[in-house]
C-alpha cells in the first residue's frame, strides 16, 4: 500500500499571480510517504515532501506549514515548520526567491482507532511583510492503515501454574538383616531390630487402612564381593531364602496376605562403590580408580588387596555392611476421590491440603467457583499459584487491571517463576505497557508459554518489525500472520492463518486483508462474512478499514458491512 500521490494543488493562475503581486506560494508536487498513512507502534508517522517553485517565494515572506489529521469531526496537529524568505531575520528554513527550494516535513500523531477513516491536510499561516494571506487547507492523503493493531496480546496463551495433586502416592520402607562373614543364619539381634519392628508395624498398618494398599514386598539377598563367585552365589541365595521365610512367618502371624518378590546379588560391587564413596577410608580414591579400570571381579579383588592399608579398613568397615538381606515394602496411599474433594472445597476447604485444593479448581468449568477456590488457597496457604491462576481468569474475562494485580502478587511470592513473569508480560502487553512487558518477558526464560511469540507481539507493538519477524519464527498464530502482512509476505501469511490451531474472528479478518491485498475479491467477501459471524463488531471496523477501500462501493461489500 506504500505509494506516492502527486498533488498539483496550485492553480496555474494563482502561481502566476505570485510573481506579480508578491503573494505567498504553497509548495507543489507534494508527496506523502507512506500513503495511505500507517500505524507503527502507537504512532502514525508521515514524511511530506515537495518544492517551492523558482522566483516565487517572497524575500519578506514567512510560511508556517502544519500537518493536520482530520477524523470524525476532530483534528490533531503535528509540529509545524516555518519557511522564511531571504530578508527575514527570524528562525526558519531559508527559501531563496531565485532558486526556490525543497519542502520537507515530518508529521507524527498519536494513534487512536477513529483515525481509520481520516484525511491528512497541510495548513498554512502565510505573511508577506505585514500582510497575511488566507490559503485553504490542502488535502494530501486519506486514511490510516491500522492492520498492525490486529496483533493482540490475547493471541498469546497464558500459562496456568498447575497443582501437584496425586491420587496415589507411593511410599517405601525397608529393613536390613546383616549376616556374619560366610554365614547365612539369622540372628535374633537382627530379626528383632528396631528396623524390623518398624517395618512389621507399617505392613500391619497399611494392610488394615482403608486408604492404603500394599503395592509389593521384596526380599533381596547379597554377598560382599570378596571370596569366590560360587561361594558368594550360595551365600546370597540362602540369605535371601532365610530372610523371606522369616518375613512370611511374620505375615502369617499378622494375618497379612501379600506376595513376596525375590532377588539376589552375588557380588555387590555397586553397594561396595556407594559405601566406599561415603566413607573416610584412606586411599579410597585409589580404590575407586581400580573399580573404574578393571571390570573382572577377581582382578578387582586382587588389585584392592594389594592396597594393604586401605583393604584392612575396607574389610572392617565396608564388607560387613554388604553381607545382608534387604526387606522392602512399597505401598500406595490413596487420596480423596473427586467427589470428596468437590464437597470439601465447597464446605470445609481447610480439610484439603494445598495440592488438593488447587486440584479442586480443575473439577469445575465455572469461573466464579474457580476464583472462590483460588482465593481460599491464597487465604489458607499463601501460594503464588493461587494468584497466578486468578490472574489467568481475569485476563480471559478482559479485566486486565485485576489480572495484573494478581500477577504482581504472585511475583511477590515467586519473583523468579518463569510462567508468572510470562503471564505478567502478556497482561502488560494487553494494557499497552510495553516497557513493563519487556521487563517481565525478559525474566520468562524457561516458561512453558510461547515466549518467542509473545516477544514477537511486543516487537510488533513497538514497531520493530525486523525483530518481530525473527521472534515469531514458524509460529502459526494470528499475530505472526500480522507481521507477515506488514512485511508484504502474503503467501506466508495465508499459510500461517490456515494453520492457526483455533481460528477466530481475527483469523478470518486477516485472511480478508490478505485477499484484499492480493486482489482476490471472492476471498475478501467470504472471509469477511466469516469474521463478522464470529464477531459482529468487525462489521463497523471493516466498513472504515482502508484495507478494503477499493471494494467500498461494491454492492456485496456494502451488504456485508451494513
Amino acid at each position: 500500500m506504500k505509494k506516492n500521490l502527486l498533488f498539483l494543488t496550485i492553480m496555474a493562475a494563482a502561481v502566476m499571480m505570485v510573481s506579480c503581486d508578491g503573494k505567498m506560494p504553497e509548495p507543489v508536487q507534494l508527496t506523502v510517504n507512506p500513503n495511505p498513512l500507517t500505524v507503527v507502534g502507537d504512532k502514525v508517522n508521515a514524511e511530506i515532501a515537495g518544492t517551492f517553485p523558482e522566483k516565487k517565494f517572497p524575500k519578506k515572506g514567512v510560511l508556517v506549514v502544519t500537518p493536520v489529521l482530520k477524523f470524525e469531526g476532530q483534528e490533531v496537529l503535528a509540529e509545524p515548520v516555518t519557511y522564511i524568505g531571504e530578508k527575514i531575520k527570524d528562525n526558519g528554513v531559508l527559501v531563496k526567491k531565485a532558486t526556490g527550494g525543497r519542502y520537507k516535513q515530518q508529521a507524527s500523531f498519536d494513534y487512536v482507532p477513529a483515525m481509520a477513516k481520516s484525511e491528512l491536510y497541510l495548513r498554512f499561516d502565510a505573511t508577506v511583510g505585514k500582510k497575511k494571506y488566507e490559503i485553504p487547507d490542502i488535502l494530501i492523503a486519506k486514511g490510516v492503515v491500522s492492520t498492525a493493531k490486529l496483533a493482540e496480546a490475547k493471541d498469546n496463551k497464558t500459562v496456568i501454574t498447575a497443582d501437584k495433586f496425586q491420587r496415589i502416592i507411593q511410599e517405601t520402607q525397608e529393613a536390613e538383616i546383616r549376616f556374619l562373614i560366610q554365614q547365612v543364619a539369622l540372628r535374633n539381634s537382627e530379626t528383632g531390630s528396631e528396623q524390623m519392628k518398624d517395618l512389621r508395624a507399617t505392613i500391619k498398618d497399611v494392610n488394615a487402612a482403608d486408604k492404603k494398599e500394599i503395592n509389593k514386598l521384596e526380599v533381596s539377598g547379597y554377598a560382599s564381593p570378596d571370596g569366590g563367585l560360587d561361594l558368594n552365589q550360595r551365600l546370597a541365595e540362602q540369605r535371601q531364602a532365610n530372610a523371606q521365610r522369616f518375613l512370611q512367618q511374620q505375615l502369617r502371624k499378622d494375618k497379612v496376605n501379600a506376595n513376596i518378590a525375590s532377588d539376589v546379588t552375588f557380588e555387590d560391587w555397586e553397594g561396595f562403590r556407594r559405601a566406599l564413596e561415603n566413607s573416610n577410608i584412606q586411599d579410597k580414591d585409589l580404590v575407586l580408580r581400580v573399580l573404574d579400570r578393571f571390570s573382572d571381579p577377581e582382578e578387582r579383588e586382587a588389585q584392592i588387596k594389594n592396597i594393604s592399608a586401605a583393604y584392612k579398613e575396607i574389610a572392617e568397615e565396608i564388607l560387613p555392611m554388604l553381607r545382608r538381606s534387604r526387606l522392602i515394602l512399597t505401598y500406595d496411599i490413596i487420596g480423596k476421590s473427586d467427589d470428596e474433594i468437590r464437597e470439601l472445597a465447597k464446605n470445609d476447604p481447610a480439610q484439603l491440603n494445598v495440592e488438593e485444593l488447587l486440584y479442586a479448581a480443575t473439577l469445575t468449568n465455572d469461573n466464579a467457583e474457580k476464583l472462590a477456590i483460588y482465593r481460599k488457597v491464597a487465604e489458607l496457604y499463601g501460594d503464588y499459584r493461587a494468584y497466578n491462576n486468578q490472574g489467568i481468569i481475569y485476563f480471559e474475562q478482559g479485566n486486565i487491571a485485576e489480572a495484573r494485580r494478581c500477577y504482581a502478587k504472585a511475583l511477590e511470592l515467586a519473583p523468579a517463576n518463569a510462567d508468572v513473569n510470562y503471564n505478567a508480560g502478556v497482561a502488560a502487553l494487553a494494557d499497552g505497557d510495553l516497557q513493563k512487558a519487556e521487563q517481565y518477558l525478559g525474566k520468562a526464560a524457561g516458561t512453558t508459554g510461547n515466549l518467542s511469540a509473545a516477544m514477537g507481539t511486543l516487537y510488533t507493538m513497538k514497531g520493530d518489525y525486523a525483530a518481530a519477524q525473527k521472534a515469531y519464527g514458524k509460529s502459526n498464530t494470528n499475530n505472526a500472520a500480522v507481521q507477515q502482512i506488514l512485511n508484504e509476505d502474503y503467501a506466508a501469511a495465508r499459510k500461517t492463518l490456515n494453520a492457526v490451531a483455533e481460528p477466530n474472528a481475527t483469523t478470518a479478518y486477516l485472511l480478508a486483508v490478505v485477499a484484499a491485498r492480493t486482489n482476490d475479491r471472492a476471498a475478501v467477501y467470504s472471509n469477511l462474512r466469516t469474521a463478522i459471524e464470529r464477531d459482529n463488531a468487525l462489521k463497523a471496523k471493516a466498513a472504515k478499514d482502508i484495507e478494503f477501500e477499493k471494494y467500498a462501493e461494491d454492492d456485496q461489500f456494502v451488504a456485508i458491512v451494513k
